[in-house]
């Protein structure tokens, strides 16, 4: 369930003029009782089964209609219902496509397999006018690597805004989901003006530092017009604090964020240019500036431009930094790149071709000829891959980290 706007129709600025919301409640106000409960009958009857709280979904937007009902007399419960039902509607968030996944570790890993692993993918979802929310997914991963996603819950749902704090580069906002609602039920849909046009790309990190474990996720922000990067944290997946990123390199898109700190610093890849990749160093982690230049288009499949395909992952050769190029007939393949533990600036190995590039037989879809993913994850000896396919479809790959370091040829 989405709020619903109905749109302003030309009118002279006469402040006593009623808005559209106004007409809609003053009909509803005017149904008498008996028929004003038969409508909110064969409402809950039509949409109960597709919504958890459907009364409370409906009494809840009436709240939010405040300024529409305030010119008119106290109502009813029923009434009230009935007006914030007009002031819904069902949005298909995954109606068009679901893709650039990321996978981190489960926070909780009770149930795991022996020797395997629970996890979390985050996805990108795109509805109805190309608007980008963010959905998740939980699954296990067994010790030969094998791959198991858990079933999707049949419902879905929105958070309530715990906090929002004004500040002057945008909104502040912490967001909380129910508690017992299933994973898979969350939807972190676009809340701030910056958003309004989509969340996307969301590049989740496990986090740790004294012992501590956040969740961090860079991603970008649309608005229709701008794009910026901004970070959401979250400890248990339940409750999320999205911030805007301050600072001249977090203009872009793309920005991945190292797992631990470096040298007593948090660590960026980032692409400020929209062809090359950069690393960053902050004291600050919602500030990023400076940074110097770290990769830049090298082999046929990436010189249109290069971009992090995640967060580096740590091995013991090094830092494991997974990369996108596109390329002729803008054709994108998923690359990889060895950098120093002690000084990520030093790139040890590059593979020259695509570790995954898109296969004729699934080249079709919404964006056609992409492979892409927002982030790996290491179990045991082997890279556990999810990747988006022709931005409408997500798939796995697991790579052998032995391989993966012959292919890069360190």
């Amino acid at each position: 369930m989405r709020p619903f706007k109905p749109a302003t129709e030309p009118r002279d600025l006469n402040p006593t003029d009623k808005t559209r919301a106004n007409h809609i409640v003053d009909r509803v106000i005017g149904l008498e009782p008996g028929a004003a409960g038969r409508q909110l009958t064969e409402v809950l009857e039509n949409f109960e089964g597709r919504h958890r709280n459907l009364l409370e979904i409906f009494e809840t937007r009436a709240a939010e209609m405040e300024e529409a009902l305030a010119p008119h007399a106290q109502l009813n419960k029923t009434q009230r219902c009935l007006i914030g039902a007009y002031f819904l509607h069902e949005y298909s968030f995954e109606a068009s496509a679901l893709f650039n996944p990321s996978i981190v570790r489960h926070p909780d890993q009770s149930g795991a397999p022996a020797r395997g692993c629970r996890f979390i993918l985050s996805l990108r979802a795109v509805g109805e006018g190309h608007i980008s929310s963010l959905t998740f997914r939980s699954g296990t991963i067994d010790a030969d690597g094998s791959v198991t996603v858990d079933p999707t819950a049949r419902l879905a749902s929105v958070p309530r805004i715990a906090t929002r704090t004004r500040r002057a580069n945008g909104d502040d906002v912490e967001v909380i989901f129910r508690a017992d609602g299933d994973l898979s039920e969350r939807v972190i849909f676009p809340i701030t003006d910056s958003q309004s046009n989509g969340i996307e790309d969301a590049r989740f990190v496990e986090f740790t530092h004294n012992g501590r474990t956040t969740y961090y996720a860079t991603y970008t922000a649309y608005s229709g017009r701008a794009i910026r990067s901004e970070l959401l944290e979250t400890t248990d997946f339940i409750s999320f604090r999205m911030t805007p990123l301050s600072g001249a390199a977090a203009r872009n898109k793309g920005m991945a964020l190292f797992p631990r700190k470096i040298g007593g610093r948090y660590a960026m890849i980032a692409r400020q240019d929209n062809e090359n990749l950069y690393l960053i160093y902050s004291d600050d982690l919602y500030a990023w500036d400076g940074g110097s230049a770290l990769l830049k288009p090298e082999y046929p499949w990436e010189f249109v431009q290069i971009g992090s395909c995640g967060s580096p992952i740590e091995l013991d050769e090094g830092w494991l930094l997974l990369t996108h190029g596109v390329g002729p007939v803008r054709k994108y393949s998923i690359g990889a790149v060895l950098l120093d533990k002690a000084d990520p600036s030093k790139v040890l190995g590059r593979s020259r071709e695509p570790l995954v590039r898109p296969e004729p037989a699934e080249r079709e879809g919404y964006v056609p000829n992409v492979v892409y993913t927002c982030g790996a994850i290491r179990h045991r000896d082997l890279i556990v891959l999810p990747y988006a396919v022709s931005d409408t479809f997500s798939n796995f790959a697991t790579i052998k980290i032995a391989d993966l370091m012959q292919a890069i040829a360190i």
